[in-house]
């Protein structure tokens, strides 16, 4: 099994870090088209597995990462609602009984 280094995995870090910050300016700028291309990939970060810990307990293998270093199945959590209305809603989600039924017309 192949392994990867912390150092790659920084680097490949520091690589997500670095195309998110291009991203950011570009909406900052306004939103010209056509988006910006990300910076190249690293090529000896080409083929690096994505190592997270699997239901079996085992490494993941997959090797087509993401930018944030993960693969598809492991990309990570979700960050939640952004908007207030999307945080009323999670409020309602999480009632017992959620939301209250229509009444029929």
């Amino acid at each position: 099994m192949n392994r990867s280094t912390p150092d790659k995995r920084q680097r490949l870090r520091e690589h997500g870090d670095l195309c998110a910050a291009v991203h950011r300016q570009w909406q900052e700028g306004g939103y010209q088209h056509p988006p910006p291309r990300n910076p190249a990939y690293p090529d000896d970060l080409i083929g690096l597995a994505c190592s997270a810990k699997t239901k079996a307990g085992t490494p993941c293998k997959l090797t087509s990462i993401y930018a944030n270093g993960r693969c598809k199945w492991h990309g990570g959590c979700s960050t939640g609602p952004k908007t207030e209305a999307g945080k009323e809603q999670a409020r309602i989600n999480g009632r017992r009984g959620g939301r209250p039924k229509k009444p029929k017309s």
